[in-house]
């Protein structure tokens, strides 16, 4: 009897061929635990370098290393059996140009697993991206508002809006022509987002850019209202469980303290 033959997990040949099809279901994760939870109601399962951010504290993506980004990867990894994952190449990894940018990526995939690296930018991202596709290396591109390009766009902004709108189209033409097998489309007016993913044979994953698009990414921690002091305008949350989780340990602190915790069904016998 032969054994049975194992579930091949998603490849970015599948990502690409769900272009118009059924719209692709997309989270963070950061953590075993969280990607276990999202792999069988996800397609793609990303390693985002807002981890800096959500997990560390720090104010943006900016301060996020490649030894973070690794060690979050390898622990998604172990979450994640049908769902395709991707890693975020992080600031600094890969704008120097293509030949930084494979030795960071194949870094990346090595030490991670991970079959397909992201990184941001459009027009000028397009000789890096080409280099790294001709070489093994699947890219999911980012463009419009790129996170970690905030401090010379001057915030967390929509991208797109009247004159911008041609060069959000051409970076989004630019990372199809230079091979990447989809495209985030973060913070882009919805009327741009729609004509784009109707112009490109690439998926289109929307965050922040309307109901157009061919998927939809969003952070697991906003969707489900882990942070009780911000909340994006353009995301649902599903649930609440910061304001929950704060109100457990409220709880959990009162009973100590008034010495109600443990109890006696808690307590062990004098030894």
């Amino acid at each position: 009897m032969s054994a049975s033959t194992p579930v091949r997990p998603t490849l970015p040949v599948d990502i690409l061929a769900r272009k118009g099809g059924a719209p692709l279901v997309c989270l963070t994760a950061y953590t075993t635990p969280v990607a276990r939870l999202s792999d069988p109601h996800c397609d793609v399962v990303l390693v985002g370098d807002s981890l800096g951010m959500v997990l560390h504290g720090l104010p943006s993506t900016i301060g996020v290393t490649m030894e973070m980004m690794i060690l979050h990867g390898k622990a998604v990894m172990r979450g994640i059996t049908n769902a395709m994952p991707v890693i975020d190449m992080p600031f600094g990894s890969y704008e120097e140009g293509p030949e930084q940018a494979f030795r960071n990526a194949s870094r990346l995939m090595m030490e991670t697993g991970m079959p397909a690296v992201k990184l941001e930018g459009g027009v000028h991202m397009h000789d890096t991206i080409a280099f790294l596709t001709a070489r093994g290396v699947p890219v999911m591109a980012h463009i419009g508002l790129t996170p970690q390009s905030v401090n010379t766009l001057g915030g967390y902004k929509v991208v797109g809006r009247a004159d911008e709108g041609a060069r959000v189209m051409a970076d989004a033409e630019a990372v199809q022509a230079a091979g990447a097998f989809s495209v985030v489309l973060e913070k882009t007016p919805e009327g741009l987002s729609r004509r784009i993913t109707q112009t490109l044979t690439i998926p289109t994953i929307g965050i922040g850019a309307g109901v157009g698009c061919d998927g939809q990414i969003l952070v697991i921690d906003d969707m489900l209202g882990l942070f009780t002091d911000f909340r994006p305008k353009f995301v649902k949350r599903y649930a609440n469980l910061g304001e929950a989780a704060s109100d457990a340990i409220a709880d959990y602190a009162a009973e100590v303290r008034a010495r109600a915790f443990p109890g006696p069904e808690h307590s062990f016998p004098d030894e």
